[in-house]
């Protein structure tokens, strides 16, 4: 029980972190914003990788997850780090980018701390192969984090509608993976768009109010991110159509054999 609330506890606090990463520019105004920018983020980083290192720590002492099954989690991140390598030697179209859909399907499968970990685990040793290690980093971080986390998500909706095995799971499956093609790239723009220099109307307004700078900003995503995303969002869905039933198989072939059940010895 104690282990269950440490971990809620420490997903609350890099959900609230993140949160304060990304959405500075409608919470903050002005210098205050610009401060964040250039101070904080140092420590944003550290933080982020301390939690991730708790989470793995915490869910290492529960039932769910042994010491072979953070070593197959370590397997899956080299793997998608080397997809993301990849991708950044041999451009893809547009936003088209295959590290999705590990990252959903591990948090589908094994859950939403092991999701969570899958996806900022990815972009971080992928930045650190790939030379990407800037201040977008930890908003790359924690937007695939919120991507894996969230995919656990659909689990009780599929067992409801006993959708298990069959092609709507792999659907539904593919309509998540298209929402958060566009979805990463609305959160992701937005750790650079308050800093852009600029008076148009799409550019951030320090005097400006929440719902001002909120219109600014998707007058600013449909003029130049859009076209990028959905593409994005085309790859996934193809890529999930594609790959997701045999890799389903395989994910639940091994949850089960790192599963099992702690046995009381009775007396006699």
């Amino acid at each position: 029980m104690k282990i269950k609330l440490s971990k809620l506890l420490v997903n609350l606090t890099v959900l609230c972190l993140g949160n304060l990463s990304l959405f500075a520019p409608f919470i903050f105004t002005g210098a205050r914003t610009a401060a964040y920018s250039n101070t904080a983020f140092p420590l944003t980083v550290s933080l982020i990788l301390i939690l991730c290192i708790l989470l793995i720590l915490f869910a290492a002492q529960s039932d769910s997850l042994d010491t072979k099954l953070i070593a197959f989690l370590g397997v899956l991140i080299a793997i998608n780090a080397g997809l993301r390598f990849l991708e950044n030697a041999i451009p893809g179209p547009a936003g088209f980018s295959p590290t999705f859909f590990l990252i959903i399907m591990v948090g589908y499968v094994f859950g939403g701390h092991l999701g969570f970990l899958m996806g900022a685990m990815t972009m971080f040793v992928s930045g650190l192969i790939t030379g990407g290690v800037g201040p977008w980093l930890p908003g790359q971080m924690i937007t695939a984090g919120w991507l894996g986390q969230s995919a656990a998500l659909l689990k009780p909706f599929v067992r409801r509608l006993n959708w298990t095995g069959k092609p709507a799971e792999v659907i539904l499956l593919a309509a998540f993976g298209a929402a958060w093609g566009l979805i990463y790239g609305l959160v992701m723009n937005l750790w650079f768009w308050p800093f852009l220099a600029g008076t148009s109307g799409l550019s951030w307004l320090p005097s400006g109010g929440f719902v001002t700078n909120l219109q600014r900003y998707g007058a600013y995503y449909l003029a130049t991110s859009v076209v990028w995303d959905v593409t994005r969002s085309i790859g996934n869905i193809l890529v999930m159509l594609v790959l997701a039933r045999p890799v389903l198989k395989i994910l639940h072939r091994f949850r089960m054999r790192f599963s099992f059940t702690q046995v009381k010895a009775g007396g006699s």
